[in-house]
């Protein structure tokens, strides 16, 4: 058996202030060879309705730093549409505009990687705070 030549990477997120998974977040990932060497975008995915990304780009052979970046923004605004449309249809009104006010409208992770191993990086979030890890 051969050893492996690239790192691997997963991700989900998970919104805690719901205690469910965040559906619909868009991934990207970007992957470089080291500190100071340019970043290489190399694809992204969409969170599924168990706030996983099961379809992330492979990283190149020589990676040895990734990004992810999550785009947390567009999740906050449709979430809160849609906690918007429930009081609305609740009272019988029509629905109201909010004001986004989102703190984070992007999380962006950089961690190292070595070549043969998985690295799961979950991500953790609400409106006011976010957490990563590295998971298994």
């Amino acid at each position: 058996m051969t050893p492996a030549t690239t790192a691997s990477v997963s991700t989900h997120i998970l919104d805690t202030s719901l205690g469910r998974p965040a559906e619909g977040v868009a991934v990207s990932l970007a992957a470089r060879g080291g500190p100071g060497a340019r970043w290489e975008a190399l694809g992204g995915s969409r969170t599924d309705g168990d706030g996983r990304c099961k379809d992330l780009p492979a990283l190149p052979e020589g990676t040895a730093q990734v990004r992810l970046d999550f785009e947390t923004e567009a999740y906050f605004i449709s979430r809160e549409e849609a906690v918007s449309r429930e009081e609305a249809e609740a009272q019988q009104d029509a629905p109201r505009a909010r004001d986004s006010g989102v703190f984070f409208p992007e999380v962006a992770i950089t961690f190292a990687v070595t070549p043969g191993e998985h690295y799961h990086v979950p991500l953790l979030l609400n409106p006011f705070g976010y957490s990563v890890y590295r998971g298994s």
